[in-house]
């Protein structure tokens, strides 16, 4: 895979992609989110790639959408445009996705960290939703993940005012997984990708199924979900190959099916 905007590698079954527009501060321009889709779309089409890193700089992960490229569009230009890219394809990813943050992090490069699955963000890394201060509210999903990670109390302040947090406030907040040095920061995301890598691929995609679906029905209704994705995993060989190898003091031979 070749790309402009972005550098793209496998390392141990994991795809990483850095954001590569240091001019911009990794702004997110119709360009860069082709090709960001694009290489998520390859990875998770490949099966030996069991999880995807998206990072950036040091300086920043993403500023947030370039707003050269948005300033004279219209609303028929900008309706279900995020929603068909890539944070859709995040959101139905079903392999794990992890964010790994350092710097900027705001706006739609904010939006693009929350819409993966767990966040790994350096000591000096910073989260905000500074739209409002353009005019704008967030339009990726920040409104949304937001409001139902940290609350409606915390999410107003960040959404009204447009202030920033920092790595800490958002460990705090549950906003990010882990904290870390910039130095580590992605050989820590990579730690991460890895361990789960090595977990059968058909039970990290049900529990992250039905995580996210939690997100979304009711509690009885989340519950049923659950128990159906649990019995669907007990007609598969990995959940018979697990307990066996459990029971005779084994390491599992995982065969995703």
């Amino acid at each position: 895979m070749t790309y402009d905007m972005i550098i793209t590698s496998i390392e141990d079954h994991i795809g990483i992609i850095e954001l590569n527009r240091p001019e911009a501060l990794n702004a997110l321009n119709d360009r860069l989110l082709g090709e960001l889709a694009d290489a998520v779309k390859v990875f998770l089409q490949n099966n030996e790639v069991r999880g995807v890193i998206i990072t950036g700089s040091e300086k920043a992960f993403s500023a947030g959408a370039d707003l050269k490229e948005m300033v004279l569009r219209e609303s028929r230009d900008i309706l279900d445009r995020f929603t068909s890219s890539i944070f859709g394809l995040l959101r139905r990813s079903s392999k794990p996705t992890i964010a790994a943050v350092s710097g900027y992090c705001f706006a739609g490069g904010c939006e693009l960290a929350l819409a993966c699955d767990m966040i790994v963000a350096s000591e000096t890394a910073m989260f905000g939703q500074p739209e409002i201060n353009v005019g704008i509210i967030p339009g990726a999903g920040g409104t949304q993940r937001w409001t139902r990670i940290v609350g409606k109390a915390r999410a107003m302040e960040i959404m009204l005012t447009g202030a920033p947090i920092d790595a800490r406030k958002a460990l705090e907040w549950g906003i990010v997984n882990r904290v870390v040095p910039f130095e580590d920061l992605l050989n820590e995301a990579k730690r991460l990708a890895a361990t789960i890598a090595t977990k059968p691929s058909l039970a990290v995609r049900m529990a992250k199924d039905a995580i996210l679906k939690a997100q979304e029905m009711t509690l009885e209704s989340g519950l049923d979900y659950e128990n159906r994705l649990f019995a669907m995993l007990f007609g598969t060989e990995d959940q018979k190959e697990g307990m066996r190898a459990f029971i005779e003091k084994r390491k599992p031979q995982w065969k995703g099916r």
